[in-house]
């Protein structure tokens, strides 16, 4: 079993910036497969940057964030960060943090039922 816990939320204003945090305990060793998806009031949680241990330091990106989010992987710290910048209104949502030992293909990644661990999110809110 993985524990998964986000932090970093907060309200920030638009062309703000923030960094989350998401940090694994228990069996870390079986994680394959980390993500970060978002959920914002009455929208369907979507996929928004991903990595497969695999893939060593390449991430995948949604297309709504490429360029503006960066996601990052301290392996001796069992954390993902996900470095947020130039905040609009619409990036305001619950983040959530997800990890699955599934070798997942990267086609998958992007699939919140892909995922069996779960953190329990942490409020962004981009607002002026």
């Amino acid at each position: 079993q993985v524990q998964v816990a986000e932090s970093g939320g907060g309200l920030v204003p638009p062309g703000g910036s923030l960094r989350l945090s998401c940090k694994f305990s228990g069996r870390t060793s079986d994680i394959h497969t980390m993500a970060w998806f978002r959920q914002a009031p009455g929208k369907e949680r979507e996929f928004v940057a991903g990595n497969r241990r695999s893939d060593g330091h390449s991430f995948s990106y949604a297309d709504v964030v490429k360029g503006r989010f960066i996601m990052s992987r301290n392996t001796a710290e069992n954390a993902v960060h996900l470095q947020m910048n130039f905040l609009e209104l619409e990036d305001t949502a619950v983040y959530y943090c997800a990890a699955t030992r599934r070798r997942l293909i990267t086609s998958q990644t992007r699939f919140s039922s892909e995922y069996d661990n779960w953190g329990r999110g942490t409020q962004v809110t981009v607002s002026s």
